[in-house]
């Protein structure tokens, strides 16, 4: 999310936000696909992280992008800490560690999604090029420290990095060493958001395992394949996580709220100055926890949309749905991870052959393989066989949708294509990870520094 929303109209019972996340229904035909990608931000010298200030900074490509593009500046404390598309097609954001992440616009097919991307990378290096950058697609953060990595001027940050300390031992290396692909997707009626959202849990952390690119940490391997897989195992439970409430067979919208409102808040905005939020949830600050505290203490509906923008469940619920397991990665996977959900997702038949498959899975298994994932990866066992068979299976399903989807559109175009990077891993049977860990022991000589020759963008 680019931009901390102030829409002052006020919210005062569980429907009205019931209602807010209702509005995302939409007829099929006007389903779309919005992609998400951070990528981590080095100089080409010594592999260092770039800072926000000064005259080759995360500052100056944002201001470089706004000149070229003619996007609107998003400001923090007199800060440029983003940019938004005028019409409200697209955003360019900034992660904690100084993470450069699109947050692409709601397009109709993958072919559109991956000349967005594509076109987002070639404008960024034409400004980021003259500075001796440039930028980084894996999972985590290969070799900066902790202490090394940089700090974001965005107020919203600084609550959150006084706070993950207090309720999970990971989430600073969650914000600040991370970076993912997503997609959001949209959904007809409740019903099917349930069905979409109960399908994309039980099988996120397939798409953790397919995605896995975080093998290193402080300049060596970490035992892991995704180490940000692991890391959300224990970056803030109360609002992370399988939230095993959905698995119910009539899960719905106020399901979601009533959870919503019992998890912490990190702010409020008001005047455009943020307040530290985290004693209270929002379920107090209904019932009027911020009365004395601040002069406009009576919840509207922008709280809400921020509210909703802080939790990070595996797959998030707003206005669409949002797919939040896979690791960042190369160029082709930003256009792969959309396709393998969209092809899952939207087509009827593919739906249905994924709801088979995954019916009976239990909160209990799929909690066991969400553990597993981070090191075994596609070995991971579900049911007595390696994940890598199921993993078959479910491309298999996807590539159908995206095949049905072709032939209901009549347009001919081939979205199939994008699975690419997916069906090499099933070949090969083994992840980017594996990959990069095998260059480490063979031609890159025991040293991380090669990933930022040959994984940049």
């Amino acid at each position: 999310m680019a931009r901390d929303t102030t829409d002052q109209t006020p919210v005062r019972t569980v429907a009205d936000m019931a209602e807010y996340l209702a509005a995302g229904n939409k007829p099929k035909e006007k389903f779309r696909i919005g992609t998400e990608h951070e990528k981590f931000v080095f100089f080409t010298a010594d592999n260092s992280p770039v800072p926000y200030f000064g005259e080759a900074s995360i500052s100056a490509l944002l201001n470089g992008m706004q000149a070229k593009t003619g996007w609107e500046p998003i400001m923090d404390a007199g800060n440029i800490i983003g940019l938004a598309e005028p019409s409200g097609m697209g955003a360019i954001s900034l992660e904690p560690g100084g993470q450069f992440e699109l947050s692409g616009a709601p397009l109709e097919n993958l072919h559109q999604t991956c000349k967005e991307s594509n076109q987002h990378l070639a404008t960024l290096r034409e400004i980021a090029e003259p500075l001796g950058i440039r930028f980084l697609g894996m999972g985590g953060s290969p070799k900066w420290t902790f202490a090394e990595t940089p700090r974001m001027p965005k107020s919203r940050y600084d609550i959150m990095t006084r706070y993950m300390p207090k309720v999970g031992s990971q989430g600073l290396d969650m914000m600040y060493r991370t970076c993912t692909i997503q997609v959001n997707l949209d959904f007809s009626s409740e019903t099917d958001m349930r069905r979409k959202m109960q399908v994309s849990l039980k099988l996120q952390s397939m798409a953790t395992a397919l995605f896995a690119s975080s093998p290193f940490r402080d300049g060596k391997p970490n035992g892991l394949l995704s180490w940000r897989g692991d890391i959300w195992r224990d970056t803030d439970n109360n609002r992370s996580g399988l939230i095993p409430f959905a698995f119910k067979p009539d899960f719905g919208f106020t399901d979601y709220v009533e959870w919503a409102l019992d998890v912490p808040m990190y702010f409020v905005v008001r005047d455009g100055k943020y307040h530290d939020c985290t004693h209270i949830t929002f379920r107090q600050f209904m019932a009027g926890a911020l009365k004395g505290e601040i002069s406009d203490w009576e919840p509207n509906l922008g709280d809400w949309t921020n509210h909703l923008s802080t939790l990070f469940p595996d797959v998030r619920l707003k206005r669409f749905l949002e797919m939040r397991g896979a690791d960042g990665g190369p160029w082709r996977r930003i256009c792969a991870l959309p396709a393998f959900w969209v092809g899952l997702l939207y087509d009827d038949g593919a739906l249905d052959a994924a709801e088979r498959l995954t019916r009976d899975w239990t909160v209990e298994e799929v909690t066991a393989l969400r553990n597993a994932v981070p090191a075994q990866g596609l070995r991971a066992e579900f049911r007595g066989k390696p994940l890598l068979d199921v993993a078959r299976e479910v491309v298999s399903i996807s590539r159908q949708g995206l095949a049905a989807r072709a032939r209901l559109n009549g347009d001919g175009i081939d979205e199939t294509i994008f699975l690419a990077p997916l069906d090499e891993v099933l070949a090969k049977k083994a992840t980017l990870a594996e990959d990069m860990l095998a260059l480490y022991n063979g031609r890159w000589n025991g040293s991380v520094e090669p990933v930022f020759t040959d994984y940049q963008y």
